[in-house]
């Protein structure tokens, strides 16, 4: 482990146990009802190995968020790379067809990242996790609105790429595309002139949070195409449990491996992707060494128990603490590990739920334990470079949680002596989306093409060129200064928002505000999708 990952974990082995006895009131007052409710569980959701479904009907489609979701769909296909099929942006052709070439691969597939034409592997395969999550919580949901294929078809279009680009157990490449030569060119995709060279990982230059991250992705995606595609399911899965070997083996940041990244997606520490990667693992396989991996071994010094903190591309702890709670405590069972359950792992889940249950009432408004990071009008601001992210992400968490207190029975949630239900997170959540859907000082919405006013000079480059202009390089970037609007809509596309005081500068240049990601459109396609139904009853698939 790096020197900082070191010192964290003694600082935590250090700590650890005064967390669990500070806890230990808690859990001896929640204990009894957890082993009911373990066991409830068991008897209803009993399975020996796959997956359980909850069955209900989604409720009446709220039509604004059908709406919004129809769109935000659309901007996976204006960020797809290589020969596209049935795209639905007329604007877009096939392009980066050569990417991989060099190194004997097919790398044509995957997304560009956001305004530019570069493939990051690291928020590529977080695009990835968070769409089969919302995939499998509210897959019935998005069918009812016609997009679940549209979501099907933008994950198979990330995990074919993440599997080829994952030729041996211990090599993974992470990146096509120089970052220095790309943001000096100002080119659509279709005619972009610049060198794509390619960066990889591997046990010399290892890079554990980045393939950690695809680990959870491909695990992720398999229990999506299980009942879909079973060989491939069995693929995407296989490249998981390797991937996570790889991971947790040859530990070392990607950042320390390989400097040039810093600039960009630079990690605060791979910690928290290890674990987030053997959770979805447990939850694909069943196998309680992953479960075990996540409590008693790696648990004290990995899970920042009782510190929650902000859910990005960058950091898991908060989505790994909900998913445990939410999939482990309050819903499923698995044959095999009931037992264990109620046994060695329960102490480390109850660590989980608490440090959980503080991030969540940090989310409430009127919460004792409200946390400050939000705009006068309510929006979550944490930083202001794509402040959107984290406002979708919390109130994606939020309203997931909220889902499972209703189907769970859980009738409250306790935030320092207030007490507050599941309509109060679903609440939060319903706040953060209308904000982001034009619900706001500025009166504008920052999803493109929903309402009548969005922002029109985003920053993107197949969006800022017109398709027939004869542009190269450097001459290209007359479009990027122009004035006028954007000729081709990027419909669907999330900007990165407002500034704290809610305002924003609509000028394409303005890239801290104006720039769109396809990890900003994985959360607010997964919290629209919880939404869109009134029902709070999530699917299982």
């Amino acid at each position: 482990m790096v020197e900082g990952e070191e010192k964290a974990y003694h600082r935590e082995s250090n700590t650890s146990w005064g967390w669990r006895l500070i806890l230990l009131l808690y859990i001896s007052l929640v204990a009894a009802a957890a082993t009911l409710t373990l066991l409830r569980n068991f008897n209803l959701y009993f399975h020996s190995s796959q997956v359980t479904q909850l069955s209900a009907r989604p409720g009446p489609v709220v039509q604004n968020y059908a709406n919004a979701l129809q769109l935000a769909t659309q901007f996976f296909d204006a960020q797809k790379s290589g020969k596209l099929m049935k795209n639905r942006v007329a604007w877009r052709g096939d392009s980066g067809l050569q990417d991989g070439s060099e190194e004997g691969l097919d790398l044509s597939k995957g997304m560009y990242d956001a305004g530019d034409l570069l493939k990051f592997g690291f928020p590529m395969a977080f695009t990835a996790t968070v769409l089969s999550w919302a995939i499998l919580e509210y897959g019935d949901q998005m069918k009812e609105v016609k997009q679940l294929g549209h979501a099907h078809d933008s994950l198979k279009w990330i995990t074919d790429y993440l599997i080829n680009a994952h030729p041996s157990p211990n090599v993974l490449y992470i990146q096509v595309g120089d970052p220095e030569l790309d943001h000096n060119c100002w080119q659509r995709p279709e005619t972009m002139t610049e060198r794509r060279p390619l960066v990889k990982i591997n046990t010399s230059f290892p890079g554990t949070e980045v393939a950690a991250e695809t680990a959870a992705a491909m695990a992720s995606a398999s229990l999506v195409f299980r009942k879909i595609d079973s060989s491939y399911s069995k693929s995407l899965l296989k490249h998981a449990e390797q991937l996570f070997n790889f991971a947790d083996t040859y530990r070392g940041s990607y950042s320390a491996s390989i400097p040039q990244v810093q600039g960009f997606y630079n990690s605060s520490g791979y910690a928290d992707e290890l674990l987030w990667a053997a959770t979805w693992l447990y939850h694909a396989t069943g196998d309680l060494d992953y479960l075990k991996y996540v409590t008693e071994q790696n648990g004290p010094a990995f899970a920042n128990w009782g510190s929650p903190s902000w859910f990005s591309w960058d950091d898991k702890h908060a989505a790994t603490q909900v998913h445990l709670v939410l999939n482990v405590l309050m819903s499923r069972i698995s044959f095999f590990g009931a037992k264990e359950l109620l046994m060695a792992e329960n102490l480390d889940l109850q660590m989980y739920r608490k440090t959980a249950e503080v991030f969540l009432c940090g989310l409430i408004p009127d919460s004792p334990t409200a946390a400050p990071d939000r705009t006068d009008n309510g929006l979550i601001w944490v930083e202001e470079w794509n402040c959107l992210q984290h406002a979708m992400s919390s109130a994606f968490l939020a309203v997931l949680y909220s889902d499972y207190m209703v189907t769970s029975q859980t009738e409250m949630l306790y935030c320092d002596g207030k007490i507050y239900k599941p309509e109060d997170l679903r609440s939060f959540s319903i706040s953060q989306a209308d904000y982001a859907l034009g619900k706001n000082p500025m009166k504008m919405s920052y999803l493109v093409g929903y309402g009548g006013n969005y922002p029109q000079q985003v920053h993107h480059r197949g969006s800022s060129i017109p398709v027939d202009a004869d542009t190269g390089c450097r001459d290209g970037f007359k479009w990027l200064y122009s004035p006028d609007p954007n000729p081709n809509v990027a419909v669907g596309a999330l900007v990165g928002g407002p500034f704290q005081n809610d305002s924003y500068m609509d000028i394409r240049n303005n890239s801290k505000q104006g720039e769109p990601s396809t990890y900003n459109s994985a959360l607010i396609v997964a919290l629209l999708s919880g939404l869109v139904s009134t029902s709070s009853v999530p699917k299982h698939l």
